[in-house]
């Protein structure tokens, strides 16, 4: 029985194997036909969609006829500041998150706030000054059910200072059918399914939204919500009509449109206001949002109209053989430009070129290369590297300027323009973080007054990019790209119908300037940003792969001695760089032991000139390198510079009694022609009609001594855990340090008393950082205390 069994399970075992042998050959067959299938079938390319048709083929419905212009009260925007104040449900909702996203697309100041279910609103004014010029409120239902407190406390301001309010309402399944908003002759519709959205022309807020276009088809979900109201304040934005003809309580059936955005033009109580009866995912209520607040705040917070276009094909000779350009391609490239320059004024393609890729495709693509250059003076053309090569890869300026040589030769040989001022590195190296030798070389060759990148600060989100001026250079922020790959059009449709829809659906006026003067429209509408803002490389990837792999962030440094001057920094700096695992910067030939980088003209030299300071450390764990420059503590712009290039550094300050150091100034300023005319006291209680070198000693004694002022900028940016505070203690000995003549009896207690409300702010601070006071401090809260 036994052996009768093993021949069983043998034969059992033999049909397996073979069956998985079956399953394999079949599986191979199956994988061989359908590879000769596909090789050999032909190819069925679809041709993409004509581009959208003009605007006056749109269908159009009459709107009510009682639409019409009112009058609507002016906005006096002169006494609030240009910000926004956004209450938000929380810090991760997603119509916050496109609220502020829109805000700072369009450059706008903002502050957000969790809106309070109950509670105080935040302080809205300074002194006599509004803090803010518009309201907005993610949940209009936390505006009307503030308490009454509240309630009337904003409601006061935005009559006082002409500060409109915008409301979102989003129903839910919680959401009533039907209800009045409190405290308003407005009633709410919700849970309703939309179709066909149409755009009151009379409506008094439209600035970039074009009037009389439809949407037709359904709206995307069933949750809008839409308003009704016979009273005159309220204008219809946006109107919609239901998806069937269901009964809706207190709604008129018969009626074509209803509101779904209502204007609120304050004929009620003096507020304007705009309610959405959605969220912003629908995009048209995006374009009104934007005219909402160029509206409530009387168009002090929008951006003109008029809208600048570049469009750059990189790379024009580059690419593998099979997906260049054709005669065909540059054909159509040719017609769509045509088209566009009906469109666009000026409307021209940029072409960006590397000469050593010319004429080293397919025969086919070859024509097409020769086709584009044919129609050369049709087109603009900017260089990019004569082989593409990333210019951060050339650490030495004359191989790269050699680089740049053979391609500005190509371009003479082929009659290509060389004037434009403008290029383009591959993958934007080289721009930023800045190469220096990049831009000499660009500027010694080619000329260069503007360049282009995706980097600054960052690549993503698109919306936080910035232009900045360097080295001559502009680096603007318009980098559209458009495919030059052959037989794909897809780039060509995206721009024409771009274009007209646009043209379609807003008041832009689109025009096209060739890049220098583009660069010079940037920053005649930007100018706060032609001063860079330096950051770490290696805090971004991509910033540290376009980066010279022969530079390290390890030669930053890893903390700041900020001052103040005249506080016993320099005695500082000189014990800390006894410490053999401590490194200060090398001297520099105009500041000694100070390098002055984030405060001055220093700046612009960029981070490669600051880094020469620093040597590069054995072991970059345990070294500690430190920069002391006693100015930064009281400037303004320190801080954030700082922060940018220095995000982990701790930073260290020194307060000594302010009325001790307010003297030392003043003693030191021996070569002050108004030190030498003007008494200590006469400098420090001087009047504002006082000379100017007297105004200017006076601050330079006196503000540095505004500790909590300073400090509290600081900490905008810097954790309290990275600031280090610390009194000047007694390590010098007698025959040290400089002596000056006693101060006299009347300059201390004018210095006291000018100090006192700053001292008293600088306890609560630092008692606030868990920081020891200062033994000055306590004695002179003591004094205080008694007197």
């Amino acid at each position: 029985m036994v052996s009768v069994w093993k021949f069983v399970r043998n034969c059992r075992q033999l049909e397996l194997h073979r069956l998985i042998l079956l399953l394999i050959a079949f599986s191979l067959i199956s994988m061989c036909f359908l590879a000769y299938y596909v090789t050999n079938s032909p190819k069925i390319k679809e041709a993409l969609p004509l581009p959208i048709s003009d605007c006056n083929n749109q269908h159009r419905t009459s709107l009510p006829s009682q639409s019409l212009r009112r009058f609507v009260p002016a906005v006096d925007t002169s006494r609030t500041d240009p910000v926004v104040l956004v209450f938000a449900e929380s810090i991760y909702s997603q119509l916050g998150q496109e609220i502020v996203a829109i805000l700072e697309s369009s450059r706008f100041k903002y502050r957000i706030e969790i809106a309070p279910g109950k509670g105080d609103v935040p302080t809205l004014t300074d002194k006599d000054r509004g803090r803010y010029a518009l309201i907005v409120y993610e949940n209009v239902l936390k505006y009307v059910n503030l308490d009454a407190w509240n309630r009337e406390l904003l409601d006061k301001y935005c009559i006082e200072y002409s500060v409109g309010i915008i409301g979102f309402f989003k129903a839910n399944e919680n959401s009533l059918l039907s209800a009045q908003l409190k405290g308003f002759p407005l009633y709410l519709h919700s849970n309703l399914g939309l179709k066909d959205y149409h755009i009151n022309p009379n409506a008094p807020l439209l600035y970039v939204t074009r009037a009389n276009e439809v949407e037709q088809g359904p709206l995307p979900g069933d949750d809008w919500t839409v308003f009704q109201s016979n009273h005159s304040t309220y204008e219809p934005v946006l109107l919609a009509s239901t998806k069937s003809a269901e009964f809706i309580p207190h709604l008129s059936t018969h009626k074509a449109l209803h509101a779904t955005v209502v204007q609120d033009l304050g004929l009620h109580d003096g507020i304007q206001r705009v309610f959405f009866g959605n969220n912003l995912n629908f995009w048209l209520h995006k374009l009104i949002f934007v005219d909402a607040i160029a509206y409530l705040t009387g168009k002090r917070l929008c951006l003109p109209l008029d809208r600048y276009l570049l469009v750059d094909i990189d790379d024009i000779f580059v690419g593998k053989e099979g997906t260049r350009m054709k005669v065909a391609d540059v054909e159509a490239l040719l017609n769509t430009q045509n088209k566009l320059k009906t469109l666009v004024p000026n409307f021209t393609f940029n072409l960006g070129f590397s000469g050593k890729f010319y004429h080293t495709g397919a025969n086919e693509e070859d024509e097409g290369d020769d086709m584009l250059l044919k129609h050369r003076k049709e087109f603009w053309w900017f260089p990019h590297m004569w082989s593409h090569m990333q210019p951060h890869l050339f650490h030495n300026e004359t191989v790269l300027a050699e680089q740049m040589k053979l391609n500005k030769q190509f371009a003479l040989d082929h009659g290509i323009p060389i004037d434009m001022g403008y290029a383009v590195a591959p993958h934007h190296s080289g721009v930023y973080p800045v190469h220096k030798q990049l831009y000499e070389a660009w500027k010694s060759i080619w000329g260069i007054r503007v360049t282009s990148t995706e980097e600054y600060p960052h690549l993503k989100p698109a919306r936080y990019r910035r232009g900045f001026i360097h080295n001559g250079i502009m680096i603007s922020i318009f980098m559209t790209h458009l495919s030059n790959y052959g037989n794909d059009r897809l780039g060509l449709y995206t721009f024409e119908s771009l274009v007209k829809f646009v043209q379609c659906w807003t008041n832009l006026k689109l025009q096209t300037l060739p890049p220098v003067k583009l660069g010079a429209k940037y920053f005649e509408l930007f100018p706060e940003e032609k001063d860079p803002l330096w950051q770490n490389p290696c805090d971004d990837k991509r910033h540290k792969d376009i980066w010279s792999k022969e530079k390290t962030c390890d030669r930053l440094p890893k903390f700041l001695i900020i001052g103040p001057q005249k506080t016993g920094t320099t005695a500082l700096h000189f014990f800390l760089s006894l410490h053999p695992g401590v490194t200060s910067n090398f001297p520099s030939p105009v500041t000694y032991e100070e390098i002055q980088f984030f405060n001055g003209a220093n700046y612009n030299k960029g981070i490669d000139w600051y880094m020469e300071f620093f040597p590069i450390p054995s072991n970059a764990s345990t070294d500690f390198m430190f920069e002391k420059s006693a100015n930064y503590f009281e400037s303004e712009v320190v801080p954030k510079r700082a922060m940018a290039l220095l995000p982990r550094a701790k930073i260290i300050a020194i307060l000594i009694n302010p009325v001790e150091r307010a003297y030392s100034w003043y003693q030191r300023a021996h070569h002050d022609s108004a030190a030498l005319n003007y008494t200590f006291y006469q400098v420090i209680t001087a009047r504002p009609d006082a000379p100017r070198e007297v105004r200017v000693l006076q601050n330079r004694c006196l503000l540095p001594g505004w500790y909590a002022t300073h400090i509290e900028r600081w900490l905008t940016f810097y954790q309290p855990s990275q600031m280090v505070e610390g009194g000047k203690s007694k390590c010098l000995g007698k025959s040290k340090g400089r002596k000056y003549p006693e101060m006299d009896s009347s300059s201390r207690t004018f210095l006291t008393n000018y100090y006192r409300e700053h001292n008293i702010e600088l306890s609560k601070q630092l008692n606030k950082l868990g920081q020891t006071l200062p033994s000055w401090l306590r004695e002179e809260l003591q004094h205080t205390s008694w007197s």
